[in-house]
């Protein structure tokens, strides 16, 4: 049997930060188009009549090309939109295509309630998609504002306002260094627990302004030091990283005028710094 991880890396852009001031109106998100397609199926080379299971399946897009070898599959999703929009899709192939809500942890189970004993292969694509992201009410866009949910699966309790806005800042840091791999993870952390004191985060927006804050200050800081000291050490050292000169020691802001003519400018904030 072969199983297959493709995982694609979330890119955040550090600003401008959209703010859609009118009402977002309801539109037919897209799916994006599969990634790697014809590759996922030459490489599982699923046989005709054996099944295979997509863990997540969101557009359908590789459950579409898997279900063309002549494979049966099994398709998860999380997301009940994703798994209606899979369902209707794919609805000429008929009995050949099982679609389940589950996460695809729970796919032993899903197979044995549907009598299934073996597998002929398995398949996940990690990530956000960009249906997801382009619909700002899922709470996973930080370039929309919109309620901090970011729940794939809105049957569950916890959303992303609960974690940030009740997680202790221990919680938080190994969150953020050990699934997010963030070197500013304990100042993200910190900064999130001071300001939430006051305003408890419960909007995508705010939430993205901060961690831009620090997160992007931070690098051009350390990167722009030649010289480290610390408490515990005899003397300063050279920082091994130390690759940019600051260009501007404050952050530009757009001026009156251009925050007038483009209201989507007034989030944005210029930072230069020249590699050295």
């Amino acid at each position: 049997m072969n199983t297959l991880l493709f995982e694609r890396p979330v890119w955040f852009a550090t600003g401008p930060l959209i703010l859609e001031e009118e009402a977002q109106e309801m539109e037919d998100f897209i799916y994006h188009r599969p990634v790697l397609a014809e590759e996922v199926v030459e490489l599982l080379a699923p046989k005709p009549g054996s099944l295979v299971v997509d863990g997540t399946c969101g557009g359908g897009g590789h459950t579409e090309a898997l279900l063309r070898t002549g494979a049966d599959v099994l398709a998860l999703d999380q997301d009940p939109d994703a798994v209606q929009h899979v369902t209707e899709q794919l609805a000429q192939f008929g009995r050949r295509v099982a679609v389940q809500q589950a996460n695809f942890r729970h796919a032993h189970k899903v197979l044995d309630e549907l009598g299934f004993g073996k597998i002929g292969g398995a398949f996940l694509d990690l990530g956000v998609s960009s249906r997801q992201l382009e619909n700002a009410e899922r709470g996973f866009s930080l370039m929309r504002n919109g309620p901090l949910d970011m729940r794939m699966d809105p049957r569950n309790e916890l959303t992303a306002a609960t974690v940030v806005n009740e997680y202790s800042g221990e919680q938080l840091t190994h969150l953020f260094r050990e699934l997010g791999e963030e070197p500013a993870a304990r100042r993200v952390a910190s900064l999130i627990v001071k300001m939430r004191k006051t305003s408890p985060f419960r909007e995508t927006l705010p939430l993205a302004r901060a961690i831009e804050k620090v997160i992007v200050k931070n690098f051009f800081r350390y990167h722009s030091r030649e010289w480290l000291d610390r408490p515990e050490w005899p003397a300063p050292q050279r920082n091994p990283n130390y690759d940019l000169k600051l260009i501007t020691a404050k952050p530009v802001e757009p001026s009156e005028d251009e925050q007038r003519i483009n209201p989507r400018s007034r989030t944005a904030k210029l930072r230069v710094a020249a590699k050295i």
